[in-house]
């Protein structure tokens, strides 16, 4: 059975999914919301087994304990040869907690207790399958127009088999990026803040990116790291996986990281991978 026909969509409250699921529908997938775990293996044979191509199922803890089927219903799957891309939605405590106030609405799991704790209640429940997502976004910096670029870049082709990457550059100040599967540090390089001419520019600015790009230590990581990359694409690959967020940080993440994300990410389209590049902290300083 195809791997990219079929989507699980979970995660987080408030972290985007009713965003999402308005993206793959817009994108042409049948989008059902809120279906309980044991009804997934006959919604899909139902759907895919009688003709229609994509289907992407959210699935949460608003099905309350039948919440807790769903293992047993994604290993149904696999044993009548499905194999579902799960994506997984998160978000800081903070922006859940003020999204979810911003919308009036409590919790699933609140219960007669704080917001706070069905958060905790809710990160509890879903940490396994966390664990074993395919795709973990972090929405807490994202406004809808680029998550929807987020979803569009790893849905909106499904007829491309190859790895779809997500470049996102940072500053170490900030924090590192809880959804990155592979973490670079540019700050052994020359920071271009110190330059006076350069400081107020960023790594999209020619004159940035070439005083980077042209340190002789940045050439030999690009080579490198590249490498690396090609060695994760290959296996990756190999082993179903279809989605990597590579995280490139600098200390406020305005140039060093900004110039090398974007020279990554020319490295890997070249390669074949659809990438999108995702400047998580620019402006911020």
């Amino acid at each position: 059975m195809e791997t990219n026909n079929l989507i699980i969509v979970s995660g987080m409250s408030g972290a985007g999914r009713s965003s999402v699921a308005d993206v793959l529908e817009d994108l042409g997938w049948f989008v059902v919301d809120n279906l309980p775990p044991m009804f997934l293996a006959p919604m899909v044979e139902q759907t895919i087994g009688s003709g229609t191509t994509r289907l992407a199922v959210v699935v949460d803890v608003r099905t309350g304990p039948f919440f807790e089927s769903l293992e047993p219903a994604l290993v149904e799957l696999r044993e009548h040869g499905y194999r579902p891309v799960t994506l997984f939605l998160e978000a800081s405590d903070d922006v859940i907690v003020r999204r979810q106030e911003s919308v009036r609405r409590p919790h699933p799991l609140q219960g007669e207790g704080r917001l706070l704790d069905g958060i905790q209640r809710e990160r509890e429940m879903l940490r396994d399958l966390r664990a074993v997502a395919d795709l973990v976004i972090d929405t807490s910096n994202l406004n809808v127009h680029q998550l929807s670029a987020k979803i569009v870049n790893a849905f909106g082709d499904t007829d491309n088999t190859e790895l779809r990457a997500t470049v996102v550059s940072f500053g170490f100040k900030y924090g590192i990026p809880v959804d990155a599967d592979v973490v670079a540090d540019m700050r052994f390089v020359p920071n271009p803040y110190w330059q006076p001419d350069l400081r107020h520019l960023t790594g999209r600015d020619k004159p940035v990116a070439d005083y980077v790009l042209d340190n002789p230590l940045a050439q030999q990581f690009l080579e490198d790291y590249s490498a690396v990359l090609e060695t994760l694409r290959v296996g990756y690959l190999n082993e179903g996986k279809r989605f990597v967020t590579v995280a490139i940080g600098c200390t406020g993440g305005q140039h060093r990281s900004v110039a090398m994300a974007e020279a990554i990410a020319r490295r890997l389209r070249d390669k074949g991978s659809p990438t999108l590049v995702v400047h998580r902290d620019l402006g911020r300083e």
